[in-house]
């Protein structure tokens, strides 16, 4: 399934937008001690199991969060982009990966150790402020998908992943664009199979909701579809 790169175009100032905190600027300029690493497409960041001894942030691409049961069903958790934290669960206690992450696409991720965030969350109210707000909207955004999968249709959970996957809503991020996410993913995150996402898309495409040009591009008309009754 084509797509298009999520990228990121980083700005020099901590507030790039009047009352927005630019954590990106600020963990370049603030002397925290962290490594930069570099993903291939479909290169594990890390696994399910995996001693958990930092907290990332991703800086360019895309990374999938996913799970993986005892008998091997893997459930895709979520799809995240530039200015995402994830690995978070090991400063709440965590002492190995309850989950796996891959990189969607060729993706750059600060890696930031444990102590070190500790130390910077206590020194650094603004990246304090900034990261709470990412672990109460994340908070808000599983509640929604528990929502979302009890009394919802999968047509309707499809539109509304696409819709989050373009990061709708979003100002600091384009609007539009979907990441490099195959059918079988798509399927994974909303609880059906590949053919039902196939026809689906198909479907949304027909009616002017999607188009690929080159990639997948997200009209926001599709919000028609989620709050459709």
């Amino acid at each position: 399934m084509a797509g298009v790169t999520i990228s990121n175009n980083k700005s020099k100032s901590m507030f790039a937008k009047k009352g927005a905190f630019n954590a990106q600027a600020f963990l370049d300029s603030a002397g925290v001690a962290r490594k930069i690493k570099e993903f291939k497409k479909a290169e594990l960041v890390y696994s399910q199991g995996d001693a958990a001894k930092s907290v990332m942030y991703v800086q360019e691409g895309g990374v999938k969060l996913s799970v993986v049961n005892e008998v091997g069903k893997e459930a895709v958790v979520a799809i995240l982009g530039p200015g995402d934290f994830f690995g978070e669960g090991c400063l709440a206690g965590q002492s190995v990966r309850m989950g796996t992450a891959t990189a969607v696409t060729h993706s750059t991720v600060l890696v930031i150790e444990k102590s070190e965030m500790f130390k910077v969350l206590h020194e650094q109210h603004d990246l304090s402020d900034r990261f709470i707000s990412f672990m109460l909207a994340r908070n808000i955004r599983i509640e929604e998908d528990l929502v979302d999968q009890l009394f919802n249709s999968s047509e309707k959970r499809l539109a509304r992943t696409l819709l989050l996957l373009a990061r709708y809503g979003k100002e600091d991020q384009p609007h539009g664009l979907l990441p490099k996410v195959s059918q079988e993913t798509l399927a994974e995150m909303i609880g059906t199979t590949r053919s039902r996402v196939n026809v689906f898309m198909n479907k949304f495409r027909k009616l002017g909701f999607i188009k690929y040009n080159g990639g997948i591009e997200i009209n926001t008309s599709l919000l028609s579809v989620v709050l459709h009754e």
